[in-house]
């Protein structure tokens, strides 16, 4: 969806000779993009990615549909090995085996697959019913209708744009130089390791339901990100919605489980918790990568862009891809390919491992920055810009203005 506005604004866009993190060669030479107008770009990046669009989305199918089938029976066999482990386990291997074999479960079902299925990758697809967006249960903590109101509109539709997009704050963590700074933002380095990683997706429960929104104001004019106001009526809405998946959840992992292994519940407890962990802290470290960095373009408060291609221009520079192998891809729902899922979020994710090395083409053609690297470069620069930002003078990441 492209935002529209009067007068239209036009994102600026550095030269990509100065973007340090873009890699690859160029399929036109700098001085010839560089001639043509940032309009004249926008337009023609807009054509290509919507011819690439349109020829991908024509093959989606029963290949698609048997591919997340296959996943899912190989992640409910893996949740039957890890929970019998967990259970039967007398000795640490066959108990860390259990774990590491629900955590993969786990993992499976929060990336994948649901979050794939939120998206609605599957709903105009036959015999894709059990994946369809509007019913599919999520096997995380997370507020599935929240979650599509609050990522899939809000997100998506206006990323990295302070005041419309939730994401650009999380609870008291800043993570663009366009949210104020404010005292609390000194600790966030060590509330992201010590609080946020490892409770990743109860954290974000809270914020797509509303709950953070009564903690604090989001430092934009709009105050909150879900909520109208901090009412009665909004509170019991955040507090309904979010306990409607909390409590379910924990219940079955931390309670119902745990209570089957009779006096061994304390070793169930453990597992349940150390599967949840592993999969919080992998999870976090996907997303943040994807998200966060010193060379990702944010936006101030009523930033619209005025073109379907400028549009498109936005969700590249607003993205980070990082490297993994295949598997760990799988693992990762495709995340490592951020830019091709923010430019066609309703792609499943081995479409977009399929295009990925023609939309850098494209992106590089026409003079836009397709930044990747190795996992491990671009988390730490994502982390190392979470705690920059926890400094008054913290703003280092790129800013684009409105003209």
């Amino acid at each position: 969806m492209v935002a529209q506005c009067a007068p239209s604004f036009d994102v600026k866009s550095a030269p990509v000779a100065a973007r340090a993190e873009s890699h690859g060669p160029r399929t036109t030479p700098l001085e010839v993009v560089f001639e043509r107008s940032l309009e004249a770009r926008q337009k023609a990046l807009g054509e290509a990615l919507d011819a690439l669009k349109a020829r991908t989305f024509a093959k989606l199918g029963e290949d698609d549909v048997q591919y997340v089938k296959r996943l899912d029976r190989l992640s409910r066999t893996l949740e039957v090995v890890g929970r019998t482990l967990i259970h039967v386990s007398l000795d640490p291997v066959s108990f860390g085996a259990g774990v590491t074999a629900l955590w993969l479960h786990k993992q499976l079902q929060a990336t994948e697959i649901g979050h794939t299925a939120l998206h609605g990758a599957y709903d105009k697809l036959a015999d894709a019913e059990t994946y369809a967006s509007k019913t599919f249960a999520w096997d995380v903590p997370i507020d599935e209708e929240s979650w599509r109101a609050g990522h899939n509109l809000k997100h998506h539709g206006h990323t990295n744009i302070a005041g419309k997009d939730p994401d650009v704050d999380f609870g008291p963590i800043r993570l663009t130089s366009h949210t104020p700074h404010e005292a609390t933002h000194r600790l966030q380095f060590l509330r992201t390791l010590l609080f946020l990683v490892p409770n990743f997706t109860a954290a974000m429960n809270l914020h797509f339901t509303g709950v953070s929104d009564l903690l604090r104001d989001n430092g934009h004019s709009n105050h909150f990100d879900v909520l109208q106001d901090r009412s009665p009526q909004s509170v019991r809405f955040a507090l309904r919605r979010a306990l409607r998946k909390y409590v379910p959840y924990y219940a079955k992992n931390y309670g119902l489980y745990p209570a089957l292994a009779g006096p061994l519940w304390p070793k169930v407890l453990l597992g349940n918790w150390l599967a949840e962990t592993m999969r919080d802290v992998y999870t976090a470290a996907s997303i943040l990568c994807g998200h966060v960095g010193a060379d990702v373009a944010s936006w101030p408060e009523g930033t619209r862009a005025g073109s379907r291609g400028a549009w498109y221009a936005m969700q590249i520079e607003a993205t980070n891809n990082f490297e993994v192998p295949h598997v760990l891809s799988v693992l990762c729902g495709g995340l490592d390919y951020q830019i091709e899922h923010h430019l066609f979020p309703t792609l499943p994710p081995q479409r977009l491992r399929e295009i990925a090395p023609e939309v850098r083409a494209i992106a590089q053609e026409h003079g836009f920055a397709y930044r990747t690297g190795p996992w491990g470069r671009v988390l730490s620069s994502a982390l190392g810009h979470i705690r920059s930002l926890g400094k008054k003078d913290g703003t280092r990441g790129i800013l684009r203005e409105a003209a």
